[in-house]
């Protein structure tokens, strides 16, 4: 089974998701990116989704988690609920 850990921050807005992209991208914290733009409830922990498995993220956040370059920020990725900056800081297989 595989599981990684992630976090991400939600936007409504594709210009807004880009512009925060340049900014943590400048040396912008993250963390306090999503506490003040996320509309996700992990915004409180600073975008922190923790530990996910596959398959229990919306398809096209899941696909992206579980194939995507770690420790580096992808997006905006849309889904059904907005515009989604990630960053997968680690995966790990169990057998």
């Amino acid at each position: 089974m595989q599981t990684a850990i992630v976090r991400h921050i939600l936007v409504k807005d594709k210009d807004l998701a880009e512009q925060l992209k340049k900014k943590i991208l400048s040396g912008a914290d993250f963390s306090k990116i999503a506490k003040q733009y996320s509309t996700c409830n992990s915004a409180k922990r600073g975008g922190e989704l923790g530990e996910v498995k596959k398959g229990q993220l919306v398809p096209v956040i899941d696909k992206l988690v579980f194939s995507a370059a770690e420790r580096i920020l992808h997006g905006p990725i849309k889904s059904q609920f907005g515009f989604h900056l990630i960053e997968v800081k680690f995966r790990t297989e169990f057998v």
